[in-house]
């Protein structure tokens, strides 16, 4: 690939990272159709358990590249924006709806679209060098890459409108505050942490993490009652699978469990 890079290890975590390091990650239509295709890649497996993401030296992602060079032979019209916006919104879709659970390790700064692919994540760890911001209005822009739907469900509608309408750049401890992340981690530990933390996940049973994705995912759209009834048919599925039968007979012979998928 030409703006990513791709490693998986024994485990079952796959680490994407952003490689545009030059133009601080800066995502070109190339790293767009790139990650669609990870993303589809990843979906498609089922060796794949966790996906992390990060960015190529200092810097997580600096958002979209707005750069003339990035755009010199794009068509132009309000037809042909549309068509090249809608590969953004495919690729912050395929990221949300991945079965799989997905882990941001947000190493230097991150902003616009960037930003929101990484609040897109199911859990995000910060090195406490991370910068964060919703840059769009400094740009001229409004929210794109989830953000209207992602930042007022982590952090509430008004601090999400601050976020937005001020386009300020915060801290990781700012964004630790005010639960935009997870965790933030002294940078040196960033990689050691987020791995501990994807081998974790990883080594729990691959189908129920991702039924439990799926449960937590829809919890906003659903009723009581709903979540209750989905709750039940998934947890009768889980009794008469391999793996829960596995985890019962680890837990009376006092040992660990190994999940395969079953």
């Amino acid at each position: 690939m030409e703006t990513l890079l791709l490693r998986r290890d024994e485990h079952g975590v796959v680490t994407v990272t952003f490689n545009r390091p030059e133009k601080k990650n800066a995502i070109n239509a190339t790293m767009w159709r790139e990650l669609i295709d990870v993303f589809d890649e990843v979906e498609a497996s089922r060796d794949d358990r966790v996906l992390v993401l990060t960015g190529a030296g200092d810097a997580f992602t600096s958002g979209a590249d707005l750069t003339p060079a990035d755009h010199a032979d794009a068509p132009t019209g309000f037809g042909s924006a549309v068509h090249s916006m809608r590969v953004v919104g495919r690729t912050v879709m395929r990221l949300h709806d991945l079965h799989v659970p997905t882990i941001a390790a947000v190493n230097g700064v991150t902003t616009g679209a960037g930003c929101n692919l990484a609040l897109g994540c199911d859990l995000i760890v910060a090195a406490d060098t991370a910068r964060f911001s919703e840059i769009f209005a400094r740009r001229g822009l409004s929210l794109d890459g989830g953000g209207s739907w992602i930042l007022p469900r982590l952090i509430g509608l008004h601090r999400a409108k601050e976020l937005a309408y001020l386009a300020d750049i915060i801290t990781a401890a700012e964004a630790d505050r005010i639960g935009l992340v997870n965790r933030v981690v002294p940078a040196a530990e960033l990689d050691a942490v987020v791995t501990t933390l994807a081998r974790r996940i990883a080594a729990q049973p691959p189908i129920q993490i991702q039924i439990t994705k799926r449960l937590l995912n829809q919890s906003l759209s659903v009723s009581m009652a709903d979540a209750v009834e989905f709750e039940d048919i998934a947890q009768a599925g889980n009794f008469g699978s391999r793996d829960t039968a596995e985890a019962i007979l680890a837990f009376v012979e006092h040992r660990d469990p190994r999940f395969t998928g079953e």
